[in-house]
């Protein structure tokens, strides 16, 4: 008889279980007697992984703050491919905006360890794509950093609102746009 799978660790399950509806259903429409329920447990088991909703929400943010994946493909290429990754975010089933910036909508003006992390969050994805644009020698990289970025928040807000994956794609020519006009974009 074929052994049965490992059961996931009860902390995994918790982290699961709370990323699905949190980032589904919202953070503050989600409490813990919820996702104790969804996972089968006391919320005295949940409480014994984590001592608070505050500390599974920044678990939850953690758990989804991935590091972009080094390639070696050059920096205007890559710039570009992000904003086809969007698009095919934007096309995925469920696809509820960033998880980031939903939390700190949804958490306020406290200075949580969640609003930390969000910030935190944006600001990597930012320093992405400074990176990626002072590789490419422009005269400001930094305020052409946070121009790219405000095209992915926007492309992000504009599906959300319109559900058309395309808004990637009309932002990724906007950002050919940005850096073409910044000396940046290859010659054809």
């Amino acid at each position: 008889m074929p052994s049965a799978a490992p059961k996931q660790p009860m902390k995994e399950r918790i982290l699961d279980t709370a990323d699905q509806l949190f980032y589904h259903r919202g953070i503050r429409a989600v409490g813990v007697d919820t996702i104790a329920a969804e996972v089968g447990i006391s919320k005295r088991t949940l409480y014994n992984h984590f001592p608070s909703k505050d500390s599974l929400v920044a678990a939850y943010l953690m758990q989804r703050f991935v590091p972009i994946p080094h390639s070696d493909k050059p920096p205007f290429e890559q710039i570009m491919r992000s904003f086809e990754r969007l698009a095919q975010g934007f096309g995925m089933k469920g696809f509820r905006g960033c998880p980031f910036v939903n939390a700190v909508a949804e958490i306020g003006e406290t200075d949580s360890e969640a609003r930390k992390i969000a910030r935190a969050f944006k600001e990597d994805r930012r320093a992405w794509l400074q990176d990626k644009v002072t590789k490419l020698g422009v005269a400001d990289p930094e305020m052409l950093a946070t121009q790219l970025a405000i095209l992915v928040d926007g492309a992000i807000a504009q599906d959300l609102v319109r559900r058309d994956p395309a808004v990637a794609l009309t932002a990724k020519e906007a950002a050919r746009v940005l850096l073409t006009n910044a000396g940046a974009a290859p010659k054809a």
